[in-house]
């Protein structure tokens, strides 16, 4: 029965996801342009500088939540309930510590801005970064002193709850900011709201804990032991967080040290559809991870982990390819509509950083096969000498090309370390990574059909407006769906389509 519910949650839970992402995508749609029009490209870029900086901090979490889904997963599969109440105790008071720890380090930033961004600044810029940062600070605090609720739903597999969740704070943000930006509030206001509605997401999951959960934390010693297994393990997901936020945020923070908020602005533009495409393929593998965890602690063979691989990463690359065409097919038009003529460079950087992640995005499994597996040591060593390698080549790069020259260091980083990382995945995890390719390969021969007829007409009827790249972007997809149910999707995955189908009907 328990089975039977987790599954069940798992698959509402990434429908939901879905749902949230679509929430997201029109909200950034319709949002962004009008936020930009509101604060000016310049406010704009300091707002996603200051929250890129802060978010940095966001590596104090050492690995150690997803270490909780993991352990509190595989004590849940053994009925292990009294080591499951110590590991969340002991972990309780550990996030508290991180939360103050945290805290001295904002403290530090918020007494450096004018240090790190004096030459690219007005004084007007530096006096709004230092009060978001203390916001912000504060923010991340009480995120850590929450931190493991939100883990214990993630492991007890309650994805229903949590999404919903994220679906209203993804609402609530517009609903709330458009007000204050029409009175004429920036961005230190908005940095404020965010953090309240942080602030009730947080409460919420620890209320649900508590009375639907029946969770009751209590610390009862510091296990050394168990501290070191898990310390163990967690160490080199915390390596491959850091690594996720040099890649993804350092661009922004070279940029805004070197060239100022306005060329960050053009690649927070590209990075804010970098993190949709993202968001898509985690969509899937986020829900998975307790599952894995489970397989991995009963043992299952090789052959069952790949078929598990491959028939995720099929899924996830029905839903990739289709956006990643749709971008490089429609892109440049989009940038220059959606945001205007400043933003065409933005279009070139998402098309840098997005294609190249393409392959990553599809085997996001992998990345929970591999904390299940404890497997993540030689993968965390690699991304550490990818990401170092991706600091120095985008330094001169962002010198030289601004925007464009920081997503060009980072895609070469991206590309060496996936194929790095398929060899490690064969060889060692014994994933047949080259099966998984052949089945890649095979979908890809049927994306022909619509990808030309579409060509064709954009060859011959021009498109220059948001009206024309709705008609071709709706014409498109619908090619690819009706091509990719009739000739590319597999039974199971036919089924998946037949069940939402009935779902939506009731």
């Amino acid at each position: 029965m328990i089975k039977l519910e987790d599954s069940i949650q798992r698959k509402k839970g990434a429908v939901l996801s879905y749902v949230s992402l679509f929430i997201n995508i029109l909200i950034q749609l319709l949002y962004t342009p009008f936020l930009i029009s509101k604060i000016g490209q310049s406010e704009y870029g300091l707002f996603s500088l200051i929250n890129s900086i802060i978010g940095y901090l966001t590596i104090l979490d050492l690995g150690f939540g997803n270490a909780i889904i993991v352990y509190t997963a595989k004590y849940r599969a053994q009925n292990k309930y009294e080591e499951e109440q110590k590991l969340q105790g002991m972990f309780n008071i550990i996030f508290k510590i991180i939360g103050v720890i945290s805290g001295l380090i904002g403290l530090i930033l918020f007494l450096n801005v004018n240090n790190f961004f004096g030459n690219s600044m007005t004084l007007v810029e530096l006096e709004e970064a230092k009060i978001m940062m203390l916001i912000l600070t504060f923010n991340l605090i009480i995120t850590f002193y929450f931190n493991i609720y939100s883990s214990i739903i993630t492991a007890y597999e309650k994805f229903t709850f949590q999404k919903l969740i994220a679906i209203l704070s993804t609402l609530l943000k517009p609903l709330i900011m458009i007000p204050f930006l029409l009175l004429g509030y920036k961005a230190i206001t908005m940095t404020f709201i965010i953090t309240l509605i942080n602030l009730f997401v947080l409460l919420s999951n620890y209320t649900y804990c508590k009375t639907k959960l029946n969770i009751k934390i209590k610390y009862t010693g510091f296990d050394n032991q168990t501290f070191k297994v898990i310390f163990g393990y967690s160490i080199w997901i915390f390596l491959a967080i850091v690594v996720d936020k040099i890649n993804w945020s350092i661009d922004q923070f070279v940029l805004g040290s070197i060239s100022g908020t306005i060329v960050v602005s053009v690649y927070s533009a590209a990075s804010t559809i970098n993190q949709l495409f993202i968001s898509f393929s985690t969509a899937i593998s986020s829900v998975l991870l307790p599952k894995v965890s489970k397989m991995i602690a009963k043992e299952s063979s090789n052959d069952e982990i790949t078929n598990e691989f491959i028939k995720v990463g099929r899924i996830q690359y029905l839903i990739i390819f289709l956006m990643c065409s749709g971008l490089v097919l429609f892109g440049k038009q989009f940038f220059i509509v959606w945001l205007g003529e400043n933003f065409i460079d933005s279009y070139y950087v998402s098309i840098i950083l997005i294609l190249p992640l393409s392959i990553p995005l599809i085997q996001n499994l992998g990345i929970s096969i591999r904390q299940a597996m404890n497997k993540h040591k030689f993968p965390a060593l690699v991304n550490i000498i990818i990401a170092l390698l991706n600091i120095i080549i985008s330094i001169p790069l962002s010198i030289k090309y601004g925007a464009i020259g920081a997503a060009l260091g980072t895609g070469i980083g991206i590309t060496l370390s996936c194929i790095i990382i398929n060899i490690y995945y064969y060889k060692v995890l014994k994933i047949n990574v080259i099966k998984f390719f052949k089945e890649i390969i095979k979908m890809s021969i049927s994306f022909i059909i619509p990808l030309s007829i579409i060509i064709i007409f954009m060859n011959i009827f021009k498109f220059n407006n948001i009206f024309t790249i709705i008609i071709y972007g709706t014409l498109y997809t619908f090619l690819y769906l009706l091509t990719i149910y009739n000739i590319t999707m597999n039974q199971y995955e036919k089924n998946i389509i037949k069940s939402i189908i009935k779902k939506i009907r009731r």
